[in-house]
């Protein structure tokens, strides 16, 4: 079965938590904040099946410990950056099968915001992170313009048919 639905869960005052769904398995990428995702998994009757990263800020992490509380599933995230809890650490090039949602991603490297960001993406979806938002992207923190350029470049040549889900509702900061 293949993910039936993809729910934003929303944190803090703009944060996206994405949750992925089939049935009663969810997988949840960027989860900043465990108090919503556990409100949603409850009121939903959903099963946690794991959780994707894209980076190391704690608007984005933040969540992981608390939710491998309750729930034993792996988290995956980028190789190059220290991450709470993780068990598969993923840099561009490696693929990845999530089992329980009967769902394949492919990672890319898109540092710029962040030295070791990376993104999930098939041929339908594109889990970006903070390196582009509706009408912007995102600040460099830890890299430069030019490697934020070439991220940008990257996704850009992604087939146009994907959706792109980023980490936050900035458009009209934008």
């Amino acid at each position: 079965m293949m993910i039936k639905s993809i729910v934003p869960i929303k944190a803090f005052h703009d944060n996206y938590i994405w949750c992925l769904r089939n049935g009663e398995n969810a997988v949840v990428v960027d989860p900043g904040d465990a108090n919503p995702v556990f409100d949603y998994l409850n009121k939903e009757k959903l099963n946690l099946v794991g959780i994707l990263t894209t980076h190391h800020h704690p608007d984005h992490v933040g969540g992981n410990k608390t939710l491998l509380s309750k729930f034993q599933v792996p988290i995956y995230g980028p190789k190059k950056e220290k991450i709470p809890g993780i068990t598969h650490r993923l840099e561009e090039g490696d693929q990845i099968f999530i089992k329980d949602i009967n769902q394949n991603f492919s990672i890319i490297d898109i540092p710029g915001h962040t030295l070791g960001h990376i993104g999930y993406y098939n041929d339908k979806l594109l889990f970006c992170g903070d390196t582009l938002f509706s009408c912007g992207c995102g600040r460099l923190f830890e890299g430069t313009p030019k490697q934020m350029y070439q991220s940008l470049a990257k996704i850009a040549g992604l087939p146009d048919e994907i959706m792109i889900f980023c980490g936050h509702e900035y458009t009209e900061a934008n």
